[in-house]
């Protein structure tokens, strides 16, 4: 690159418009990576840098932990992120649904990252009001980092190695925290093995997000069929296998829900149950003929009780929830991932 102006303005912004002329952006500014960054990054970890953290055999490319930090310094990340970004990526990178040729899908899916722990506040993960929005630094920089490596390292871009039909809006830009503080669950990580109050982050890839308002009724079975109905909508179902669905209630709705005895599996059990088409239906959209075997009449649409991932997060100023599409007919693993601390935090003087 050639500098011809000593402005460190300037000079920043020539190294902004390098980056997007070598095609290493996802259409945003990045942060240049400098051999100081990504070394200062580096040292928040126990890892080698050369350590091969992935893979894409079919494409023969691999990348490593030091392509992780140089992607992490590029999306924005700050050095103590990194260690959450390097357990996001064992988390994603673990399950069935993001191997083999995921990552170049027609349908695009974006990761969804679940941060759990004390992790949340010592890195301002926002867990409260727009928590599926923009605004938070580590909420929209960790998927990012995760996204220019798949980009940067794989070499899957759109219109070239990536075949998103569309896509999923917000794509790379999906990390949220559990709002562990107004859930009145156990922690999601929990039941993804890892311990209370540990620092987890659970991952799964996913095609879009619907929300379910229902703020109108204190009947705990008919919140449970307004979200049902928006669980078992045709448009979801692939028609050849199941695919699943998740929930992000609100706080409001997790609490309506435990309040009338409702723990997080009776509410996946109630809604295995609930969620299920006619082969009418599946008809009148020409989804059954797929099927060497239409199978029981009525159909559950989701493939298990366990495969509904619940998640409770954002804020308590009106009922409102989402529900969520995982990517794909594997199973979600429901493997949660703990994160290390950052050496450098502990090396810190308290």
């Amino acid at each position: 690159m050639t500098t011809t102006t000593a402005d460190p303005l300037a000079l920043a912004r020539q190294a902004i418009e390098h980056c997007h002329a070598q095609g290493w952006t996802d259409g945003l500014p990045v942060v240049p990576a400098t051999e100081d960054a990504v070394a200062e990054f580096l040292a928040t970890v126990d890892r080698d840098p050369d350590e091969v953290i992935g893979a894409q055999s079919h494409l023969d490319r691999r990348v490593t932990v030091a392509q992780a930090a140089v992607n992490a310094v590029m999306a924005g990340c700050l050095p103590e992120y990194f260690p959450l970004v390097l357990a996001a990526w064992t988390a994603l990178t673990g399950e069935p649904a993001a191997q083999g040729g995921a990552w170049q899908s027609t349908s695009g899916p974006s990761p969804l990252l679940v941060v759990n722990g004390p992790v949340r506040h010592r890195l301002g993960v926002n867990c409260a009001g727009g928590v599926l929005g923009p605004g938070f630094r580590a909420n929209a920089t960790v998927p990012r980092a995760l996204g220019l490596l798949v980009r940067n390292g794989f070499g899957i871009r759109p219109q070239q190695l990536e075949q998103a039909t569309q896509g999923v809006p917000g794509r790379w830009q999906l990390c949220i925290g559990e709002n562990e503080e107004l859930s009145p669950w156990e922690p999601f990580s929990v039941g993804g093995g890892v311990p209370a109050g540990t620092d987890a982050v659970s991952a799964m890839l996913i095609r879009d997000c619907e929300y379910v308002d229902n703020r109108h009724t204190e009947d705990v079975e008919a919140l449970l069929r307004d979200l049902a109905d928006t669980l078992a909508r045709t448009g979801a179902y692939l028609g050849i296998k199941h695919s699943t669905g998740g929930l992000v209630l609100g706080p409001e709705h997790a609490q309506q829900l435990a309040a009338a005895g409702y723990g997080r599996a009776d509410v996946q059990q109630w809604l295995f149950d609930a969620a299920v088409r006619s082969q009418a239906d599946l008809r009148a959209v020409g989804k059954e003929s797929h099927d060497a075997e239409p199978g029981p009449d009525p159909m559950h649409m989701m493939p298990s009780p366990a495969e509904i991932p619940v998640i409770v997060a954002g804020a308590a100023n009106a009922a409102i929830s989402m529900v969520f599409r995982p990517f794909g007919w594997s199973t979600w693993s429901g493997r949660s991932v703990p994160v290390p601390v950052s050496l450098t935090a502990q090396e810190a003087p308290a």
